[in-house]
């Protein structure tokens, strides 16, 4: 038999050489073994099969964790841009000395900016008569040019009008709904107004439009208007105080070290909230959502695998009267066994590499992608509107990949084991009998 023919080649070289563990007589049989030849393009077919799964199931794996992961760090990156890591409100009585305490909370270790805050919902129109909802953020022009996060993000206009206390900025979203530019006015009305003999008249002016921002967060460019603080304060019938301080640190996981001080550095009653305390649903609900993508699409890894345990028993039945003439020549059941495990084992670590490469070369050119299929389907994938980022990221974690790339060659060497244990433990009198 041709195959026959190599362990005539291998036993030149002495049964010392054979006998040695994944020596190159066992590893020129595995290799013949998953070489086509007509009368075996069957299993051949499921071998291509098992790889074609092993490498999508480890690039989808990749890519999904990678877009998952940017998911996560870019939404992490522009709330935390926004919103302050540490929001200290009063407890005693309003913050009328906020300068004071403000320089105060802002010179505590560990503590990049502090910035005081009034804040307010109102309605928001246009010159066309378009509304909708918004949310004022009054703050001193030297603390938002701080907040790089929308001063280095102006779309279109300027920091001066704002600086000089004669304007406010608007996020482009918000902007597009309202048919507004810069320079534009723009009208805001709050319930909180002034209070006459018939009650309480809604509270209505018009700014005008400094600069148009763009966060690349659709939430936040749809609603959010930044005011000058002293402005902000005599909309919202807030004079000579602020609702709270917003700190900006300097490593956002350190945020329970960093209490103490400054209650410490307040030296009053003051409430804090995190950032983890106010987005804690919102990011408990990614990590899971992570963590059950994960095993799901682990199954795409095991389906392969048993792939190659059905191609395997296919090959060990078709090969029975060559492992036959190999034992009589002296090949030891062990050499069997890897011989058929170094087959499968191949299928799976070429597969698996090759999804690695495949999951690299997609999240580099994501965006890219995107783009592509939604040209070609004529719909917008990833909606901003829906998702909340006007791109689609992703991240590639190392840990994260290491640990794929393990549990997928854990997946194929296991799926190798029983099919070689079954080849090893082949008795060669009755594989011979009927040749």
């Amino acid at each position: 038999m041709a195959d026959a023919a190599v362990s005539q080649q291998g036993s030149k070289s002495g049964s010392a050489a054979a006998s040695r563990p994944f020596s190159a007589f066992e590893r020129l049989v595995a290799w013949r073994y998953l070489r086509a030849r007509r009368k075996e393009a069957f299993i051949s077919v499921i071998a291509g099969f098992s790889f074609i799964g092993i490498m999508l199931g480890v690039a989808t794996l990749i890519i999904v964790m990678a877009v998952m992961n940017g998911f996560r760090t870019e939404l992490i990156s522009r709330i935390l841009g926004i919103n302050g890591h540490m929001i200290v409100q009063p407890v005693d009585g309003p913050f009328t000395d906020y300068p004071a305490l403000t320089d105060r909370l802002g010179a505590v270790p560990g503590i990049k900016v502090a910035l005081p805050l009034v804040e307010g919902q109102t309605l928001a129109s246009g010159a066309g008569g378009a509304g909708t909802g918004a949310l004022v953020r009054g703050i001193r022009a030297e603390d938002l040019s701080k907040v790089k996060t929308v001063s280095d993000n102006i779309k279109s206009g300027d920091l001066v009008g704002f600086a000089a206390g004669q304007g406010v900025l608007i996020g482009s979203r918000m902007a597009d709904q309202l048919g507004l530019q810069a320079g534009d006015t723009i009208t805001l009305i709050s319930p909180e107004g002034d209070v006459t003999p018939m009650g309480i008249n809604p509270r209505v002016k018009s700014y005008k439009v400094s600069g148009i921002f763009e966060i690349g967060m659709s939430e936040y460019d749809a609603t959010i208007i930044y005011m000058p603080l002293e402005e902000a304060q005599l909309y919202f019938n807030a004079e000579g105080l602020v609702q709270s301080i917003e700190l900006f640190v300097d490593n956002p996981d350190n945020i329970d070290e960093l209490r103490p001080k400054v209650e410490a550095a307040a030296g009053r009653q003051i409430a804090i909230t995190d950032w983890r305390q106010r987005n804690q649903t919102f990011f408990s609900a990614l990590q899971v959502e992570r963590n059950v993508m994960f095993m799901i699409l682990t199954l795409i890894v095991l389906v392969a695998a048993l792939n190659i345990i059905s191609g395997l028993i296919m090959l060990v039945k078709d090969k029975g009267s060559d492992i036959a003439i190999l034992r009589t020549m002296g090949a030891s059941s062990g050499a069997i066994m890897r011989i058929f495990f170094m087959t499968g084992a191949a299928i799976g670590l070429v597969g698996t590499f090759a999804g690695v490469l495949l999951g690299v070369i997609v999240c580099i050119n994501i965006e890219k992608i995107r783009a592509f299929f939604s040209w070609l389907s004529g719909t917008v994938l990833f909606d901003p509107q829906l998702y909340f980022l006007s791109q689609l990221p992703a991240k590639m974690e190392v840990g994260e990949t290491v640990s794929v790339v393990v549990m997928a060659l854990t997946l194929s060497f296991f799926a190798t084991i029983f099919p070689a244990w079954r080849a090893s433990k082949l008795d060669p009198v009755q594989a011979l009998r009927y040749e």
